[in-house]
């Protein structure tokens, strides 16, 4: 497995977790050793733009898409999941994404920002990411998120699982589940033992 090294903080603990949760992790920016990969971890704290850019500059999302087409597991962690949307607006700056989902990434609307600590998830019905941990608290900081579902299905393909949470009465998503394409917008390498069962669930259904 490889965590994506683009320069983004928070690889360490990422890296440990993915240990615990029974990965072999390769630490790496090589794009032949992500596109190999078994499952290709991309993490991120801080700016939605920064991160963009980060990925970019390594043309992770060259290997991203490559990935994806070939129907082969990525992971998004916290702004690496918000990247994987069509776009995001910090400080009235729109910043494209990846344009794996459509959809924005915009400020929660709610009394207190940042949301910062312990949460519960709505999880959808079906989830692999969540199985057997649909009731425990996960650990969630940032201050943006997505918080309008808008990918239509055509019939013909499984719909996305899309499990949501909430903070100060806005809603927003916490996780999707969508083919090969996985995201969660809270830490699991962050959240105790609840995030190191999501991980393993992952992993194994690698």
């Amino acid at each position: 497995m490889v965590l994506l090294d683009y320069g983004s903080g928070n690889i360490r603990s990422a890296y440990r977790a993915l240990e615990r949760a029974g990965a072999e992790v390769e630490l790496t920016a090589d794009r032949s050793a992500a596109q190999e990969a078994d499952g290709l971890v991309v993490p991120g704290v801080g700016a939605f733009r920064s991160c963009v850019e980060g990925v970019r500059a390594v043309r992770g999302h060259e290997v991203i898409g490559r990935r994806l087409a070939g129907g082969r597991p990525v992971l998004g962690i916290c702004v690496g999941m918000q990247i994987m949307f069509e776009h995001g607006v910090e400080h009235g700056e729109d910043t494209p994404g990846l344009d794996e989902w459509p959809g924005v990434v915009e400020r929660i609307q709610a009394p207190v920002v940042p949301h910062m600590g312990w949460n519960t998830v709505d999880v959808a019905e079906g989830s692999t990411l969540f199985d057997g941990i649909e009731d425990e608290r996960f650990y969630f900081v940032h201050s943006y998120g997505v918080r309008e579902w808008q990918l239509k299905t055509d019939g013909r393909t499984r719909p996305p699982k899309v499990s949501w949470a909430e903070h100060g009465g806005d809603r927003f998503v916490a996780a999707v589940e969508n083919g090969p394409l996985s995201a969660t917008q809270f830490h699991p390498e962050k959240s105790g033992d609840a995030g190191a069962a999501l991980l393993r669930n992952w992993v194994e259904s690698l």
